[in-house]
């Protein structure tokens, strides 16, 4: 097992990958930098190799099963996971380190937000998704991460190895977040500063379609997680639509005895009893998430003993 592990994704970052290789072999010189490749087409796993990097590849397109692929392999106390495209400094790697082997964080979010990323980003819809994200989950989780999105973090081996990566492309982050607010984890936020990427690096973010689909991961994420508040919801607006086609047939009644609209007065019945339905599903959903949770644990203990055992 190696006591900290560098994992760096990369497609298609040639230009960068033997700088940040060469910066984090210097900060942290223990520890075993790991490159995979997903796909690229412009030299970047000869260029990491020629770094000294460890270069492995994951042949199905995508982050998420970049990231899938590492955390089943590799084997380590402390995981230091970083872009390949220069915009992370490494001087930051050693406190999160730190952090993750003194037991203070299950996981460490390298927090862009509170320092530089407004400043030194040029894309001003980042910026704005960023936020969005960002308020988004700390209202529905109840929580205080400062950056979602960051794609530098530090790991423990519990987190590695008990996380579900489910999702394929730049979700990813938004999934590990609400992971761990959900299973009750530590998580520190440490400040880093950011710098935008060099002249001629490309960003493979999509800031439409990809924002859309960390939207749609957050909603359904929180159905997963939160299934009573997410069908209250529903029951709520479902309620508040039935009544709303109630109170007047039920006006008109009062004043003329006679009930008119019979056919709204049907479905505004219905709507009432899918409100029903909908605030027992959760009911029902909360139960099994709470199951869920207590495997989960049951797993954790598992973990934590076998890495004793390593």
């Amino acid at each position: 097992m190696d006591k900290t592990a560098v994992l760096i994704p990369c497609y298609n970052e040639s230009q960068t990958i033997r700088k940040v290789v060469s910066d984090y072999r210097n900060i942290l010189p223990d520890s075993v930098i790991y490159v995979y490749d997903n796909n690229s087409t412009d030299g970047t796993a000869r260029v990491a190799e020629e770094a000294g990097a460890v270069v492995r590849h994951e042949y199905k397109q995508g982050k998420g099963n970049v990231i899938r692929k590492m955390f089943r392999e590799i084997d380590a106390e402390c995981y230091i996971m970083v872009d390949g495209d220069d915009t992370y400094p490494a001087d930051a790697a050693p406190e999160m380190v730190k952090l993750i082997l003194e037991g203070k964080a299950d996981m460490v979010v390298g927090d862009r937000l509170s320092s530089t990323y407004f400043k030194e980003n040029k894309r001003p819809f980042h910026n704005l998704g960023n936020t969005l994200v960002r308020f988004t989950i700390n209202r529905l989780f109840h929580t205080d991460i400062k950056d979602i999105m960051t794609g530098y973090r530090a790991f423990n081996y519990s987190f590695v190895k008990t996380f579900p990566v489910l999702s394929e492309g730049f979700e990813i982050e938004t999934e590990m977040t609400i992971h761990a607010v959900d299973k009750n984890m530590l998580v520190e936020n440490v400040i880093v500063d950011y710098r935008d990427r060099p002249s001629g690096s490309i960003s493979k973010l999509n800031t439409y379609s990809d924002g859309i689909k960390v939207l749609a991961t957050i909603l359904k994420l929180f159905k997963n997680y939160r299934p009573l508040s997410f069908f209250s919801f529903i029951a709520m607006l479902l309620t508040l639509v039935s009544l709303g086609m109630f109170l007047p047939v039920l006006m008109i009644y009062f004043h003329t005895g006679l009930v008119p609209n019979f056919p709204t007065l049907i479905v505004s019945g219905f709507i009432f009893l899918s409100g029903l339905l909908s605030f027992f599903s959760g009911l029902i959903l909360s139960t099994i998430v709470q199951k869920h949770r207590q495997d989960y644990e049951y797993k954790l203990w598992q973990v934590y003993h076998t890495q004793r055992k390593g």
